[in-house]
C-alpha cells in the first residue's frame, strides 16, 4: 500500500499529511492523531494496517507551524535535555484550539479525496487528547474517537476534553496505561462520571502492565500483546461505526 504525501491548507498554513487508503472507493475515514514524536515510519505503518481494513487515513503533521524539526528517537528524546526541551516547546506551542481548528481542514481534505461518508477519529500520547477534542468540534461528521495512552483528558486545564463532552455525539474509547502519570485514576473516575453524565456512548479500559506509549512499535515501552488487544478494540468500534 502506497503512501501518498499531500498538503493541506489550513487557517494558520499548511500542513503536511500521509494518505493511505487499499482502494479508490472507499468512503469512510480515519485521522489519526501523532503522538509527540511526528509523523514517521511507524505511525506509517500503523496507518497502513488501518487502511488494510478499508478506511482512508489521513495522517497529519500537527506540528506544521513550527517549520522543520526533528527527527526524534521515541526511545530517547526525552531523556535528552535538548530534545526534551524541543518536544516540550513544539507540544507547547500546538494547542488544543489549533488542532480543533486544523480538523476542519483534515476533514475538508478527506472530502475531496472522494470520502463522503462518516469519519473516525484516533490518537496516541498527545494525540489522545485531540482526537477527543477533535470530535466536539466536528460532531456532525466524526462518529467515533478513540484515546490509547492519552494524557490530561480530565484535567483542570481549559481545554480538558472532558470540559466538552456535552457536545459529544461520537462513541468514545478510550484504552489507558496502567500506570501513568498523564492520567491517573482520579482523571479517569472524573471523565467516566463526566461522559456518562452527558450520555456519552463510552468505555474506558485500563490495560494493566502497560507503560505510557505501549501502541507504537518504536516506543521503549511497546508491548506485542497489549498492541494487539488495542488492534482489536480499535477495529471494533470502527467496524460498528463507521461501517
Amino acid at each position: 500500500m502506497a503512501k501518498r504525501e499531500i498538503e493541506i491548507r489550513t487557517p494558520d498554513g499548511v500542513a503536511r499529511a500521509g494518505l493511505f487508503r487499499s482502494a479508490d472507493k472507499v468512503r469512510t475515514g480515519v485521522i489519526l492523531y501523532m503522538d509527540a514524536f511526528g509523523p514517521r515510519p511507524a505511525l506509517d505503518h500503523m496507518a497502513e494496517r488501518l487502511a488494510g481494513h478499508g478506511y482512508a487515513v489521513l495522517v497529519p503533521d500537527l506540528f506544521y507551524r513550527a517549520g522543520a524539526y526533528g527527527p526524534f528517537d521515541a526511545k530517547t528524546a526525552f531523556a535528552e535535555e535538548k530534545t526534551r526541551a524541543e518536544l516540550r516547546a513544539l507540544i507547547g506551542g500546538t494547542t488544543q484550539a489549533m488542532t480543533m481548528r486544523d480538523t476542519g481542514a483534515f476533514i475538508e481534505a478527506l472530502v475531496a479525496e472522494g470520502i463522503s461518508g462518516p469519519i473516525g477519529t484516533v490518537g496516541y500520547c498527545m494525540g489522545g487528547s485531540r482526537a477527543l477534542n477533535a470530535a466536539t468540534a466536528h460532531p456532525d461528521r466524526i462518529v467515533a474517537a478513540a484515546s490509547f495512552h492519552g494524557g490530561n483528558l480530565a484535567s483542570d486545564a481549559p481545554d480538558s476534553p472532558h470540559r466538552n463532552a456535552a457536545r459529544l455525539k461520537a462513541r468514545v474509547y478510550v484504552g489507558s496505561a496502567g500506570v501513568d502519570g498523564s492520567f491517573p485514576p482520579e482523571q479517569s473516575a472524573l471523565l467516566a462520571e463526566t461522559l456518562r453524565a452527558a450520555g456519552v456512548d463510552h468505555i474506558i479500559e485500563n490495560y494493566v502492565g502497560m507503560g505510557h506509549g505501549w501502541c507504537v512499535p518504536d516506543h521503549g515501552v511497546y508491548d506485542a500483546a497489549g498492541a494487539s488487544r488495542h488492534w482489536k478494540r480499535l477495529l471494533i468500534l470502527f467496524e460498528e461505526t463507521l461501517e
